[in-house]
């Protein structure tokens, strides 16, 4: 930003706004700055104000981690009033500020949208997620993670209209049971990675249907599952071939019977063989480290 500012007022050097906006300064000069500084530079003066607003209009990521979580709402508006080709949009923790009113008009006029992260935003409601199915075909990743707001008949709104969907994140969704992920993946058949994690209500009956209608699966979550059995992940073992990683951590119906299938295809698992679990117990209870070999 120093040196944008030091070439604008340089008469020998030329003048930086001398350049096309358009064809050079937006694509291949600003889009290097972070957004902070970008924000920043308005305040030079009317011209890089003017500058900086065709960069936001033109803007195909905005992530407001590069600001900070404390956007104040306005602000938030004003930055994205212009923009309709945003591509991917990044929101996640904004839960002190970001409603249903400052996110459905960026919604309503990017159609172009295949990223949306939202993790944890929790003032948002059951519109937001209808809005995001209604106005983004092309959607293909999506983080919902401990919104809560996320209920059955949103759910199906994305279903039936975001079928590209190949990443979806559910965590600790509480509303959301069975029959609505069963829906989910019926649908979305393109689905690679799926978390269902810290969701009491999801148990045999989702997890066989996502291994039955997903066959590109590679990543799914189901980490505090309590209702998920053994059954079902040798159904995931028999109708997911291409699948890299699994995450069944405090799943205390799944044992090692039907994880040594997957086990034994090089499956990424989050819990350790019974003996190597009992061997490092014992070294951390007991201290037998110099007596015990670990690769048994």
């Amino acid at each position: 930003a120093l040196w944008c500012l030091r070439m604008s007022v340089t008469p020998t050097r030329g003048c930086l706004l001398d350049l096309p906006w358009e064809d050079i300064l937006v694509p291949h000069i600003l889009c290097h700055l972070p957004l902070q500084q970008l924000l920043s530079l308005q305040r030079v003066s009317k011209s890089f104000q003017s500058l900086i607003q065709l960069y936001l209009a033109n803007m195909r990521c905005f992530d407001s981690s590069q600001i900070g979580p404390a956007i104040p709402r306005a602000a938030f508006v004003n930055l994205l009033k212009d923009n309709e080709v945003l591509q991917r949009l990044a929101l996640q923790n904004c839960s002190d500020w970001l409603t249903d009113r400052e996110l459905l008009p960026v919604i309503g006029q990017n159609h172009h949208l295949h990223q949306i992260q939202l993790k944890g935003c929790a003032q948002l409601s059951r519109h937001a997620l209808v809005a995001i199915s209604l106005s983004c075909p092309n959607l293909r990743q999506l983080s919902l993670a401990h919104c809560e707001w996320v209920d059955s008949l949103s759910l199906r709104s994305l279903a039936d209209h975001c079928k590209a969907l190949e990443a979806v994140d559910l965590t600790a969704c509480r509303q959301l049971k069975d029959e609505a992920i069963c829906y989910l993946v019926q649908k979305c058949s393109r689905l690679k990675s799926l978390s269902l994690a810290v969701n009491a209500n999801v148990g045999d009956a989702a997890v066989e249907e996502t291994a039955k209608c997903c066959p590109e699966l590679e990543h799914l979550d189901l980490t505090g599952c309590l209702r998920v059995k053994n059954d079902s992940i040798r159904v995931l073992a028999e109708y997911c071939p291409k699948l890299r990683s699994l995450k069944v951590k405090h799943c205390h119906n799944v044992a090692e019977s039907s994880l040594s299938i997957l086990r034994s295809r090089g499956v990424e698992l989050d819990v350790e063989p019974p003996l190597q679990r009992a061997l490092v117990l014992l070294q951390d209870v007991v201290g037998f480290a110099p007596f015990i070999n670990l690769q048994i």
